[in-house]
């Protein structure tokens, strides 16, 4: 496969993914701190809030976005400027108007929702998130313009812009309501107060360098003579092809919000309904849970980049009929996304422990016991996200809604009749999740096979991968008690101890699978030219043809 083909798609992934990274510790400074002093019983407050804006998000932004980067594409590769300008024009219109619905619905109703969710103090919480909403929908409507035109670096840095300002508005609420005594509630709405100032600061730069771009492009339309210029298609054209790609997806996506925020109320109702379990004593375990999710999103949240990158990449070589080009770029993006996604799993599940007891010392015990189902979980996330991208790309927007809805339906079964179990409790959460996902992804897996023009050669994607990881999550099992033997840690190790045990055991398992990465040819030579700097990086790493 020539490195060209897929240069910009991959490189567009390595600036998102290296984005990622910085707003991942961004948001460790901001959720680890937040997390301690919200205590287990404020986190769940600030969850409740989230997940309930994540559902408005969703059916705001979740299809419009990616279904106006198609579109983009498309024009562009065929070099239409009259039809992005056009499409651009409709979309923002749409997503203007679910924004405004979205932030008047929590504005109006945030105890009514929060009371929905079995959590009444989380009201305030809400009430503070529901102008993030619009923002969002202003923002997303421009990055999906940008990513459309397979320029990355806009959304990367909005990114960061967004998460450097909710972590110091944030914190900085969150420290002055503290020493004034604000109670858990105030304090849990303080904090996601910063996720709407945040946004808006994103926004504002985003529609700087989006009017900048347009402006290029509009020039680019102008040099063009008036014989050759394209004719756009209609606005009701443009809005009836964003709304037949763009909703299957958001129904898709909402589905599965909606399937977490029904599972929120849920796993809150069956502990203290039929686990027995009291409000309080409900509210810890849901936030130790919240607390796990945390650390569980992680590996999505390096992979999603890809999934970006890679739709308007496929899409643009089936516009042109380019169909084993789609495939190369579809089989790298599945390899790439398991060589990173699976040994995350790995390692949150094997040393789920030292992992929790570092970032949430004195949190309840159930913590590790959660994070490692999670953990494993983690992977068929990204599976199931990078299959979905495919499927998208390819013009198979239905599908993925269709296992979305049997893998979240079986996940509410789950969580109904295990977290009501009292032996089973809280665990039954994570243990759903994983059921839920393992089903999706094999299930769009499936379709990828039989739908698409060409089918990815799978035996190469995920088998080298999966015995490396085996082997690397064996070595950090052995190495984490180790290091706390040799140091004397004793039978109650402190943070910093665990801390240093920890770091150890992640740094030797993780040279060892990039030793058995190279070893076993897990990665190729065509992978690495993808990435930028990658023939440099292949001969330090010795990756051969």
């Amino acid at each position: 496969m020539p490195a060209s083909k897929n240069q910009n798609y991959l490189h567009g992934a390595v600036i998102l993914t290296a984005a990622v990274v910085i707003i991942k510790i961004l948001g460790a400074i901001y959720k680890i701190p937040m997390g301690n002093i919200l205590t287990d019983e404020g986190f769940a407050h600030f969850n409740v809030a989230y997940n309930l804006y994540n559902v408005l998000l969703t059916l705001s932004t979740a299809g419009l976005p990616i279904a106006l980067a198609k579109l983009i594409s498309e024009a562009n590769s065929l070099n239409k400027p009259l039809q992005i300008k056009r499409t651009f024009k409709v979309a923002m219109t749409a997503f203007v108007v679910l924004g405004i619905v979205g932030t008047v619905v929590m504005l109006m109703f945030p105890t009514e929702l929060a009371a929905f969710m079995m959590d009444v103090e989380a009201s305030q919480s809400v009430f503070a998130m529901a102008p993030a909403v619009i923002l969002v929908c202003i923002m997303s409507a421009f990055r999906g313009y940008t990513q459309g035109l397979s320029d990355m670096r806009p959304t990367s840095i909005s990114q960061i812009i967004e998460v450097a300002v909710k972590v110091v508005f944030g914190l900085a609420v969150v420290l002055i309501l503290q020493s004034r005594g604000a109670s858990l509630p105030l304090l849990s709405a303080g904090a996601i107060s910063g996720v709407a100032v945040g946004s808006l600061a994103a926004c504002i730069y985003m529609g700087v360098v989006a009017k900048k771009r347009m402006k290029a492009e509009a020039a680019r339309a102008g040099e063009v003579s008036p014989e050759r210029q394209d004719i756009s298609d209609s606005k009701s054209v443009i809005l009836k092809r964003l709304v037949r790609i763009g909703v299957p997806i958001a129904l898709g996506s909402s589905v599965l919000s909606i399937i977490t925020l029904v599972n929120t109320k849920l796993v809150l109702g069956q502990l203290q309904n039929a686990a027995g379990f009291t409000y309080d004593e409900a509210k810890v375990l849901f936030g130790v849970y919240s607390k796990a999710l945390t650390l569980y999103n992680l590996p999505a949240a390096l992979i999603t980049p890809l999934t970006i990158s890679i739709v308007p990449a496929i899409a643009g070589f089936i516009a042109k009929k380019q169909f084993s080009e789609a495939k190369d770029v579809i089989e790298s993006s599945l390899r790439i996304s398991t060589i990173i996604a699976l040994p995350m799993a790995i390692g949150l599940s094997v040393l789920s422990a030292p992992i929790m007891d570092a970032l949430y010392y004195g949190s309840a015990g159930q913590g590790a016991e959660l994070l490692a189902i999670m953990g494993i979980a983690s992977f068929f996330v990204c599976l199931s996200l990078m299959t979905t991208a495919i499927l998208q790309a390819g013009g198979r927007e239905r599908l993925p809604m269709y296992t979305m809805l049997i893998g979240g339906s079986l996940n509410i079964v789950l969580n109904w009749l295990l977290v009501g179990n009292p032996n089973i409790n809280i665990y039954g959460a994570p243990i759903g999740t994983l059921i839920c996902y393992v089903v999706m992804g094999g299930l769009n897996l499936w379709f990828v096979i039989k739908k698409l023009p060409e089918r990815p050669r799978f035996g190469r994607i995920f088998i080298k991968p999966f015995i490396n990881c085996l082997v690397m999550g064996a070595v950090a099992w052995l190495i984490y008690p180790a290091v706390l033997e040799l140091i004397g840690a004793g039978a109650q190790p402190d943070r910093l101890c665990v801390l240093l045990a920890l770091g150890v055991a992640v740094a030797v398992a993780a040279l060892c699978y990039l030793v058995l990465t190279v070893i076993t040819k897990a990665i190729t030579m065509d992978d690495m030219l993808l990435i930028p700097k990658g023939e440099k990086l292949a001969k330090l790493l010795r990756v051969k043809e």
